[in-house]
């Protein structure tokens, strides 16, 4: 996926996935949500990442995982 939010390079953060033109790793936000904080707590500790870039990142991972068990 080309216009996927989340990213992988080499030479950002040794491959992590983070979003897009961010080093903000996506495992962040599933770390957050999976400790009870909220997504809101999530976007003001990580700015640089939007509300619309994070549901983008949490559909993404939706898609591929229900796309895995098909």
């Amino acid at each position: 996926m080309s216009s996927s939010v989340i990213i992988r390079n080499p030479r950002i953060l040794s491959g992590e996935p983070v979003f897009r033109g961010t080093r903000v790793p996506f495992k962040c936000l599933t770390d957050y949500l999976e400790h009870e904080r909220s997504l809101t707590e999530f976007l003001e500790d990580f700015p640089g990442v939007t509300r619309e870039d994070a549901i983008a990142a949490l559909e993404e991972a939706r898609i591929s995982l229900t796309a895995a068990f098909k």
